[in-house]
């Protein structure tokens, strides 16, 4: 397995924590932190960091203060979440609901999502979203998108077959880039029969802050699914061999 560069773009703390929430943070986070295993080539099983009997596994990149991770993990029990995000502030709000909610299903990783996307087992991961993430409106900056070329064949190779990859933004150019992006790769079906099955939120898609902004300044947010499209069966239960 080649090794990834990291790449943190962005701030990765913002205002002080308060004393509080800086103690929960400290208290809860070593029993919800997932590290990579120190063996360079060792994937990580999802399924292993979750008690006996969880089903399946869902990853959210850019999880933000965690509102929508919260909302999933309390609504699928039986499923496992593992939350992506750099930024201390985020995981901090994560944490302490997770706490207040006695949640035994969520993980946290807090570091540059596509290090842990290339450690993933194949074929791991049940569902995936990605949801407002930094649309880096800049041309030169393009290339610093979670969603782009770089990335759409780690993120087919850790779904399973038939998992869903859920996507939210609210920048008119960035939701041309992930159609453009997604629907010429093979490995994905975009799930959309209609207009409003990409201008509507879908009613098992919890809300966000971020979505409430974009609405209160005016901006319309774009909702993608799109389905992991099952492999050839020469490459069934490898999940590598074909993106």
């Amino acid at each position: 397995m080649s090794e990834v560069q990291r790449f943190v773009y962005g701030r990765r703390r913002g205002h002080k924590l308060r004393q509080g929430r800086l103690q929960r943070l400290e208290e809860l986070l070593p029993c919800l932190e997932l590290s990579l295993p120190e063996t360079p080539d060792a994937p990580v099983q999802p399924l292993g960091l979750f008690p006996p009997g969880t089903r399946e596994v869902w990853l959210e990149i850019g999880f933000g203060a965690g509102e929508h991770l919260i909302a999933q993990a309390k609504a699928h029990p039986e499923i496992g979440f593992i939350g992506c995000e750099p930024f201390i502030n985020g995981v901090a709000s994560l944490v302490q609901h997770a706490g207040e909610e006695d949640l035994g299903n969520i993980r946290v990783y807090r570091d540059d999502a596509r290090l842990l996307l290339h450690r993933l087992a194949p074929a791991s991961i049940g569902r995936m979203f990605i949801l407002y993430p930094d649309p880096w409106p800049k041309t030169r900056h393009h290339k610093r998108r979670i969603v782009g070329p770089s990335t759409l064949d780690r993120f087919a190779a850790v779904l399973a077959d038939g998992a869903e990859l859920r996507l939210a933004t609210d920048h008119a150019d960035y939701a041309r880039w992930m159609l453009r992006s997604l629907t010429s790769h093979r490995a994905f079906r975009w799930l959309a029969k209609g207009t409003a099955d990409w201008r509507d939120r879908p009613v098992d898609w919890p809300a966000t802050r971020y979505e409430a902004k974009a609405l209160r300044a005016g901006r319309k947010p774009f909702y993608f699914r799109f389905e992991r499209v099952a492999r050839p069966a020469s490459g069934a239960g490898n999940g590598a061999d074909w993106p």
